[in-house]
């Protein structure tokens, strides 16, 4: 898939219109690439010609590959929060589970929406190196604090649980997306939700108890 570029000839648009432009389909360039390729197997050649631009271009706003692709992943990061938290604002009156619920469906919503950055971010991050590892633990956390903020979590050892629980979202997200298997991201959200529904329920002097589906029959 090669982005549109410019239009050839005069144009009214303006120096930094062209730079930001250029920069968008330079990083959806690279994203829709190592979708097909991985991180490892992408070289500077694809994203170029999947943006639409030359390589002079490329160097001019970028040093390597490794620095488009912090780009990619900062801009993705940015968008990610920006719309978890505005399902935070508009839940804001919502039962503590069913906010964490719906914040939940919506990052998988977006997992499904842009699967190439969505990878990106939660998979060709470990063959990207130790700098972009480092990205995607910060924004683990922030995305952990902006769950569980919902659901007053506050003592470490469940704010603990509550770490890990997002870092298993993201790790069972991760073979469904690699394999284009929307249903099985889609299926996620209810047992996720339950979990997280008997963890409140274990932190405020509650049990953890099965729910009704996991109960075997008399």
């Amino acid at each position: 898939m090669v982005h549109d570029s410019l239009p050839r000839g005069r144009h009214h648009l303006s120096r930094e219109q062209v730079v930001a432009s250029q920069r968008e389909r330079m990083i959806r360039g690279l994203a829709d690439a190592m979708a097909e390729k991985g991180y490892i197997g992408t070289p500077v050649a694809d994203i170029i010609q999947r943006a639409g631009v030359s390589r002079e271009t490329f160097y001019q706003q970028f040093d390597s590959k490794l620095e488009c692709f912090l780009a990619a992943f900062d801009a993705t990061e940015a968008q990610l929060l920006a719309v978890l938290a505005d399902v935070v604002e508009k839940t804001a009156d919502l039962p503590p589970s069913e906010r964490y619920e719906r914040v939940l469906g919506t990052y998988l919503d977006l997992v499904l929406a842009e699967p190439a950055l969505a990878r990106l971010v939660i998979v060709e991050v470990y063959a990207a190196g130790p700098v972009a590892m480092r990205r995607r633990e910060a924004l683990q956390r922030r995305v952990a604090d902006l769950f569980f903020d919902q659901l007053d979590v506050r003592d470490e050892t469940s704010r603990f649980a509550a770490a890990v629980i997002t870092a298993g979202i993201a790790n069972l997200v991760s073979t469904p997306l690699v394999e284009g298997d929307e249903e099985a991201v889609r299926a996620l959200r209810a047992p996720m939700a339950d979990l997280v529904d008997r963890l409140l329920r274990v932190t405020r002097g509650g049990s953890w108890r099965p729910s009704a589906e996991d109960r075997s029959p008399d």
